[in-house]
């Protein structure tokens, strides 16, 4: 093998010729990649199946909002069936992964929730024997987590006591309105711990960003351009860095050499022409099922497990943050039509280990508003569960005028996001029946949720309903676990010291080919109960320095 210096060089890549890096994903992690490259002078290409989102589109504003977003933004992709996304094998899940292809990634259709990963989380093993520990901590990552707070334009009250002390937020919290007072309430009353919401949505004008207008159409695209994503927040600079974005662009092949280095990827371009990109460094950033797909569709004769996967780890761990929900109704109006939807208020009361609750780890409780008359009325499914009544109710007929009569603008929704353990048996794969439509083979997903996940949200929706009948709740409606909740797709191809038991290092370089890498949430050894973007973001950002700082010492074909 040999060592090469990546070039000092700001010139953006023609087509075709080799570049320093190509980034497989131009999502959260791809994007912070990208973006820091290419001010260091490395040349980098990214390679994007989707497109660049069309602001337009978005229904949010819309007076028929409710009813077309339902298909034209579901963040299930074998729902939303755009062409630009590959078709999911869910056949032999509880849980449907969520994501969405485009520039920005899958926090296209995210809430905006911002929230660190705690100390604990990176120490289960440790705390409490389950698990791995990751390879750094909660203060190894910090100065990163802040850095990035600063590029997405985050808001917030910093001074939660269930976090380590930390400094401001960039921006001030958005206001919490008559929902976070009311799920405060309920807390306030049981003596348990709330805050008020942090959100990658900036409270001033930010850069490409605008003032929230606290429409709460988060979940299907920010038409105000409010939402902080990163085709706003890290693309319009890493252009301007030099960075080259290559869109409608499908990855089917990592290749590698007769030494076992990455030497490019091979794509199908939008014309449907296959097209390779050499590179001297590979990282990917497709998200925690498309990079195991990668992989396992990368392995040639040489590797016919998958490429990185001496192991047997590539696919294996998923975690998916087994969610709750639990909607709660009063007779006071409260305006649960307004934004953020994400977190008007926030609670970490359940998050660590009590032992004598019958199950390890914890949740994270957020509190959003309701939305709409169609979500309130559940239109969009069958049947629902009332807890008062200890019932399921059809939702059409005479129920749909009274339930949206009694909840829409009196109602909110507490969010229960359960930590998922890692257990090898939840896995993807690929399917054998089911192809892209450019003939590649779709991912599918064994998962199953677990007692310890099914004990969790028991204990958490029970405490949740003490909270808000304690805030006044004349009806609450359960649903659990949320079949479409596969929001957070993590530990896929796992980081660790040894590679026996794991497929990438600290720093994201692939054990078995060390020059390639990857910067998603696959590499994650626990879920946490936060979401995630957050850490991934803070992740990539302390990955891409090291690579930096290192690239006189990379290992390249």
């Amino acid at each position: 093998m040999t060592v090469e210096v990546l070039a000092d060089r700001g010139a953006r890549a023609r087509r075709d010729e080799e570049v320093d890096v190509v980034i497989v994903g131009a999502g959260p992690s791809g994007s912070v990649a990208a973006l820091h490259l290419a001010r260091a002078g490395i040349s980098v290409v990214v390679l994007e199946q989707g497109e660049w989102p069309d602001y337009a589109d978005y229904t949010g504003a819309r007076p028929e909002h409710e009813l077309v977003s339902t298909k034209l933004w579901h963040p299930n992709p074998n729902v939303r069936d755009n062409p630009n996304d590959y078709p999911v094998d869910t056949s032999t899940t509880d849980i449907n992964p969520l994501m969405f292809a485009g520039v920005g990634g899958s926090a296209t259709l995210y809430g905006a929730q911002w929230m660190h990963f705690l100390p604990s989380d990176f120490r289960v093993r440790s705390m409490d024997g389950v698990a791995e520990d990751w390879p750094f901590s909660y203060e190894d990552l910090l100065p990163y987590q802040l850095e990035i707070e600063r590029e997405v334009g985050v808001s917030g009250l910093a001074g939660d006591p269930a976090y380590p002390p930390r400094g401001a937020y960039p921006f001030p919290a958005l206001p919490i309105g008559s929902v976070g007072l009311r799920g405060a309430l309920g807390m306030e009353k049981m003596g348990w711990h709330w805050w008020p919401g942090s959100n990658a949505i900036p409270s001033e004008t930010f850069g490409e960003l605008n003032p929230c207008v606290r429409r709460g159409t988060c979940l299907t695209g920010c038409p105000e351009g409010a939402k902080s994503t990163t085709d706003r927040s890290h693309w319009p600079l890493a252009l301007k860095a030099g960075a080259r974005l290559v869109t409608r662009a499908r990855v089917k092949e990592v290749e590698t050499n007769e030494q076992g280095l990455a030497t490019g990827v091979v794509y199908i371009d939008a014309n449907g022409r296959e097209r390779r990109q050499r590179a001297k460094v590979v990282i990917l950033c497709a998200n925690g099922v498309g990079t195991p797909r990668l992989l396992l569709m990368s392995g040639g004769s040489r590797n016919p497990d998958g490429l990185a996967n001496s192991s047997g780890m590539v696919g294996k761990r998923l975690m998916m943050h087994p969610f709750a929900s639990v909607l709660a109704s009063y007779t006071d109006p409260l305006d649960s039509w307004r934004g953020p939807f994400g977190q008007q208020v926030y609670s970490l009361e359940f998050y660590e280990t009590d032992e004598s609750r019958g199950f390890v780890r914890g949740s994270k409780w957020n509190c959003m508003p309701s939305g709409g008359p169609v979500g309130v009325s559940g239109a969009t499914g069958s049947k629902v569960y009332v807890a008062e009544s200890g019932r399921f109710q059809d939702f059409w007929g005479a129920n749909l005028h009274e339930n949206v009569a009694r909840r829409f603008g009196h109602s909110l929704i507490w969010g229960i996001v359960g930590e998922d353990l890692p257990e090898e048996n939840n896995q993807v794969i690929l399917s054998k029946d089911l192809t892209d439509s450019d003939g590649l083979p779709a991912p599918q997903i064994v998962y199953k949720v677990n007692e310890n996940s099914n004990r969790l949200l028991k204990f958490n929706i029970d405490r949740c309903l003490e909270s808000v009948r304690a805030a006044g709740a004349i009806e609450t409606l359960v649903s659990t676990p949320v079949r479409e909740s596969g929001w957070h797709l993590i530990g896929t191809t796992v980081m660790g010291d040894d590679p026996k038991r794991s497929v990438v290092d600290q720093w994201g370089a692939c054990h078995d080919v060390p020059n390639l890498y990857v910067m998603d949430a696959s590499t994650f050894p626990t879920s946490g109960a936060t979401n995630p973007t957050a850490t991934i973001m803070a992740v990539a950002l302390r990955n891409t320095r090291r690579m930096i700082a290192e690239r006189r010492n990379q290992k390249v074909a």
